[in-house]
């Protein structure tokens, strides 16, 4: 397979596993736009919508909009695509609610999706002044950094703040931080440097699975079938109380079925070995 067309595969898988929950982190970007924009498939008919946004600007230009008010508004202007509108009544929120750094995460994707890169990098260093570590904008940021050709500027930035959290013991939060180092690494050709990485974190974190599951999307992305096969094997082994079906359909997704039915037989004993001896 081309290596785009195995690229394009793996955003795929990366998506679905970010929406199981499987795998927190990765540099796709735009999901919490995503999740706004995938409410037009379930909202109103499109007549409705734009009745409900005049009345709802028009609250908003008289002052009795209230919080909610917004939020419905710009979830309805996201969903007729005015992207633009959007982000002068989200930008207005987001100051009116300043812990509520979502509304802040959500307008730095609607300014990367007008092309406003710097708008989009000012917001998300708003959220990152009051916490660094913070996932979500850093995987933003990364993204946007990666767009512009900034990749070893985001590379440095992402492993200072991993050796941070090393210290003196691996913190939670180094999981996500690596998983996303990773993933950037792999994104600049650095497949070595991004297993060894893995590796590393699969050791920190010795009953999560997630290291493991980012060993086999680079495995597959390879097309190291057996090899993707064995680390989904692993992850699945470091939660045997409560098998995860999800890991399952990802080996599904990929054509593994039959290595894990392979590995399963193999481990299970003959009729002849389970046979009393006399």
């Amino acid at each position: 397979m081309p290596a785009r067309g195995r690229t394009n595969q793996r955003d795929g898988v990366l998506i679905a596993l970010v929406a199981s929950g499987l795998v927190t982190v990765s540099l796709t970007g735009g999901w919490l736009l995503g999740q706004h924009q995938a409410l037009k498939a379930q909202g109103s008919p499109e007549g409705s919508n734009e009745r409900q946004i005049a009345l709802l600007q028009a609250r908003l230009g008289d002052g009795s909009a209230s919080n909610a008010d917004q939020q419905r508004l710009i979830d309805l202007l996201i969903q007729q695509g005015q992207s633009q509108e959007a982000s002068l009544v989200l930008e207005r929120l987001a100051d009116q609610q300043p812990q509520n750094w979502q509304l802040r995460l959500l307008l730095a994707e609607l300014r990367r999706t007008n092309n406003d890169r710097s708008g989009a990098e000012r917001e998300l260093r708003q959220i990152l002044n009051l916490k660094p570590d913070r996932i979500e904008a850093l995987q933003l940021l990364t993204l946007i950094q990666l767009e512009q050709g900034r990749g070893a500027e985001a590379e440095a930035q992402l492993k200072t703040l991993l050796e941070a959290s090393s210290k003196p013991t691996p913190q939670p939060q180094k999981l996500g931080l690596g998983l996303l180092l990773g993933d950037l690494r792999q994104r600049q050709g650095k497949s070595a440097d991004a297993l060894a990485l893995y590796g590393q974190l699969a050791k920190d974190f010795p009953r999560d699975p997630r290291p493991l599951l980012a060993i086999a999307l680079l495995k597959q992305d390879q097309g190291d079938l057996a090899g993707a096969g064995q680390a989904l094997a692993d992850a699945q082994a470091r939660q045997p109380e409560k098998k995860d079906p999800r890991l399952d359909r990802v080996a599904a997704s990929w054509g593994l079925d039959s290595l894990r039915e392979n590995k399963k037989s193999a481990k299970e004993p003959s009729p002849a070995e389970k046979k009393p001896q006399s």
